[in-house]
């Protein structure tokens, strides 16, 4: 017996245990079937040092279609993003909305402020070209509602109040390597254009430096340019160097005369400063004078609103403070079709420390991860064994999740008033704008799942259709592969052969 069948061996009974019917007599041909082939595809590979756990339970019938060491707990990659899904339609709802809100702490006189304007932010993720025009347009509303209220001078500084979440804005277990990266974005409660910049980079006169421009408009970054413009033949070598995501970025090296832009897309550092910055020139532009500078608040002690413990600012009569403007996000239905489709880490990330403060007034990676845990645990009835914790995206390798965890989910999920927000969000098999592999196939059009892949790990978990029309509900994780592309590749073929898969539908079930 190899090792593939000797582990669904040994599992036929914990699987019976778990609720997921095993077969009990010799499986029928065409389940019989199935196995041998998904059994065939994952040795196809012929990694003697990789870690493989699969299942395939049937969402009508109950019984398991295929089981591989379903209860090993393995690095899930971006599949991390279908518990965070789950826990933020529970706890949230489909239609909950970001808020964020444009406050002054001191009275208008004669079209003057006399005091500070205060941007606080609660996480809205949207605040970008994603569904918006451009991430200006809640800042030029703020610009329009001041001018409604006959606004033309502020005294007193912009202020930026992020203090509705707490540090680190970046999970401690992140690859070093990432950080500078888009995918790896800090979190913040004021997030503006998903919390990165694009540097723009062109020739300038012969030995100088070179130009360098930044958008969105209005962001500032710390640059150290030691760049040099140089004849044409020369090639261009420019080179971007940080360190630390929280310092300067310093850009060497060379750019030839006439050469064509350059770009290159990195993190900002402080996106709350960032969000004040861009809101001040946005204020400018729209001829509303600032006198003061601009201000950050991170810490709830510091904060007249945070300290209050709510989710909304709310004030009592003694208190100076008065809301201008508020700009609410998408709802969070269409937001995680964002998440799930583009797997956006930021997206992620934001509805973890949300979850952690709508559930135990703890807005961080700490607070959101024990917050997640325990929707798991006492919404979803999974044992500790099957999950571990540490960000809401699945960028940290120390993640851990079985098979069964994702499939228990999926489960669970199917017969919440949620499912169809849920499932709308998960890529598609087959279109080229959400998951394009497994093209022209059986699964093309039917398949719905979360991929995921870091270093080594690949996962793609959700729900497919057999032939029939039965729905299969699956995961697939592994781990210590040396090719996360060919590991896809024989996930798409375990999606293809569970869509293509024939038996009888099951008789209806009685009353």
């Amino acid at each position: 017996m190899n090792r593939f069948l000797r582990a669904a061996a040994l599992t036929s009974l914990v699987l019976s245990l778990w609720g997921f019917a095993p077969e009990t007599k010799a499986a029928i041909p065409d389940v019989a079937s199935l196995r041998s082939e998904v059994e065939r595809l994952i040795q196809s590979a012929g990694w003697r040092n990789s870690a493989w756990g699969v299942l395939a339970v049937s969402l009508e019938r109950g019984d398991t279609l295929f089981a591989l060491e379903p209860d090993r707990p393995l690095a899930p990659a971006s599949n991390q993003k279908l518990f965070m899904t789950a826990a933020a339609l529970h706890h949230l709802g489909p239609e909950y909305r970001f808020p964020t809100f444009l406050l002054a702490n001191g009275e208008v006189r004669d079209g003057v402020l006399e005091g500070d304007l205060i941007l606080y932010g609660t996480g809205d993720p949207a605040i970008s070209t994603q569904l918006l025009d451009s991430p200006m347009v809640p800042w030029r509303a703020f610009a329009s509602r001041l001018r409604e209220l006959g606004v033309h001078t502020v005294t007193g500084h912009v202020t930026a109040d992020a203090s509705f979440f707490r540090g680190p804005s970046r999970n401690p277990s992140w690859d070093e390597g990432y950080l500078n990266d888009w995918y790896a974005a800090p979190v913040s409660s004021l997030t503006f254009a998903e919390n990165v910049a694009t540097l723009h980079f062109r020739p300038g006169s012969l030995s100088a430096p070179a130009r360098i421009s930044v958008t969105p408009e209005g962001v500032e970054l710390p640059l150290l340019n030691s760049s040099v413009s140089v004849p044409a033949g020369a090639r261009s070598s420019l080179m971007l160097i940080r360190d630390d995501p929280d310092g300067p970025i310093e850009i060497r090296g060379q750019i030839e005369a006439g050469s064509r832009e350059l770009a290159r897309i990195i993190t900002v550092s402080d996106p709350a400063a960032v969000s004040v910055s861009v809101l001040r020139k946005v204020l400018q532009e729209e001829g509303i004078a600032v006198w003061g500078s601009l201000d950050k608040v991170t810490s709830p002690d510091a904060s007249a609103l945070t300290e209050r413990q709510v989710l909304a600012p709310a004030f009592e009569r003694s208190s100076p403070l008065s809301m201008l403007a508020v700009h609410y996000s998408p709802p969070l239905k269409e937001l995680i079709q964002i998440l799930n489709k583009q797997s956006h880490n930021l997206y992620a990330e934001i509805l973890l420390f949300t979850v952690g403060r709508v559930t135990r007034g703890d807005a961080s990676f700490e607070g959101g991860a024990a917050a997640l845990e325990d929707y798991l645990r006492n919404v979803v009835g999974l044992d500790e064994q099957h999950f571990h914790v540490e960000d809401g995206s699945g960028l940290s390798p120390l993640n851990r999740a079985t098979p069964y965890a994702f499939v228990h989910l999926l489960q669970h999920v199917s017969a919440q008033d949620y499912a169809d927000s849920f499932w709308e969000s998960l890529p598609e098999a087959g279109n080229r704008r959400e998951l394009p592999r497994m093209y022209q196939s059986a699964a093309a059009g039917n398949l719905k799942a979360k991929t995921g892949t870091i270093r080594r790990v690949s996962a793609l978990s959700g729900i497919v259709r057999s032939a029939e029309g039965e729905a299969i509900l699956f995961s697939i994780l592994s781990n210590r592969v040396p090719s996360t592309s060919r590991a896809k590749r024989i996930e798409d073929g375990i999606g293809i052969e569970l869509a293509s898969f024939s038996r009888p539908l099951a008789p209806p079930r009685g009353d």
